[in-house]
């Protein structure tokens, strides 16, 4: 077996990485880290392995939404280590969606865009949030309302308002991804959106926006007059 302890130092991911910096590596090499060993029945070594991962799911994106299965379906990846890819990379879009705390002031689409992109994009089934806002459009809460199937979310007015109630939230954003990557609204999101802005409106709480998130846009039904 090809044992990475046996290279040169200078080529080892670890020694590598501590000596020149983590961007030095490639992203094989910087899955070696995660694996550790390679797989003894084949003589592949965990950069073997890494460069595996990334020719089979074609990459980092298509790797960090494999399922455990598809993960395990390679020769020496068993379910440890398909935690720990997958711990990775969950690791790597709740680092991408720090940024929003709660006082964080709501100011435009775009920016709603910015940080639920890196978050949503890759789930493969659709999630429902409403942003809980103060008076003053400054975030209280972030709460998940649903997740749905591959194809559609179900999303109820009383299971949204419960919690705006709850926190006595001024204003609320609606915020959910389309899987398939195309953010252009259905039927069902249009008349979602509207039966959530009247339930809004009976109770004294502005909504302000529905976002769509998809694969590198996005869909806002306040910025395209929907609301």
């Amino acid at each position: 077996m090809s044992r990475i302890k046996d290279w040169p130092e200078d080529e080892r991911p670890r020694e590598k990485l501590l000596q020149r910096g983590a961007e030095q590596l490639s992203s094989a090499e910087l899955l070696a880290l995660i694996l550790r060993n390679g797989d003894a029945s084949s003589g592949r070594s965990a950069v073997d392995q890494g460069r595996s991962l990334l020719e089979r799911f074609g990459g980092l994106r298509e790797l960090a939404q494999a399922r455990t299965a598809e993960l395990c379906e390679l020769p020496g990846i068993g379910p440890a280590k398909a935690a720990e890819i997958q711990a990775v990379f969950q690791l790597a879009r709740r680092f991408a969606a720090a940024a929003l705390q709660p006082g964080a002031r709501y100011t435009s689409s775009s920016d709603a865009f910015s940080h639920f992109h890196p978050r949503l994009r890759d789930y493969r089934r659709e999630v429902f949030l409403a942003l809980l806002l103060d008076s003053k459009n400054c975030l209280l809460r972030e709460v998940q309302i649903s997740e749905g199937s591959l194809n559609a979310s179900i999303v109820h007015p009383r299971e949204v308002f419960v919690p705006v109630v709850r926190e006595s939230a001024a204003a609320v954003l609606f915020i959910h991804n389309h899987p398939s990557g195309d953010p252009t609204p259905s039927s069902e999101d249009i008349a979602l959106t509207s039966r959530l802005k009247q339930a809004g409106e009976l109770m004294g709480v502005r909504v302000l926006d529905h976002i769509i998130i998809g694969d590198g846009r996005y869909h806002s039904f306040a910025d395209q007059g929907m609301l």
